[in-house]
């Protein structure tokens, strides 16, 4: 590596880089359209945590009531979301996590890019307080998949 070149970012996993070059090369139109879709994927709350709220981390960085929890089951982490319906933008970036990572490895999910939804061609479609979120959300699910390999 020279001087003046900057470190090589780690790759994505395999899903989460078919996911953001769809939204990438997609017009526009169609990327908020699937951002949409992907809130619409969304998996439910399991009723574990419907009963136990108490579990849930928040992500008080996100505009919009954000709260997850993961566990780490055969070397793989799951990951549970609750985002409110009338916040189609952020349910769908949970829909995107969910389906990109949910049951990949923790090592996998911390080597995740922080900004890695700064490639999706976002940016034109989501204000700057969403974006942040994002990224909040992504940090909080690092915070707790770390806290997993830790023991905590």
């Amino acid at each position: 590596m020279t001087a003046d070149s900057t470190p090589p970012t780690a790759p994505l996993p395999e899903k989460l880089q078919v996911i953001v070059d769809l939204f990438r090369r997609a017009p526009k139109p169609l990327r908020l359209q699937a951002l949409l879709e992907y809130s619409r994927k969304l998996p439910p709350l399991p009723q574990q945590y419907i009963d136990h709220p108490e579990f849930l981390q928040p992500v008080p960085e996100c505009a919009s009531p954000f709260f997850l929890v993961t566990k780490e089951v055969d070397g793989g982490v799951q990951m549970f979301f609750k985002v409110p319906e009338e916040a189609p933008t952020v349910r769908g970036y949970a829909g995107i996590l969910s389906e990109a990572l949910n049951g990949e490895s923790p090592e996998t999910i911390l080597s995740v890019p922080d900004q890695f939804y700064m490639d999706m061609g976002l940016t034109e479609l989501i204000t700057p307080m969403r974006l942040r979120g994002m990224g909040a959300i992504l940090m909080r699910l690092k915070r707790d998949v770390q806290a997993h390999v830790e023991g905590a």
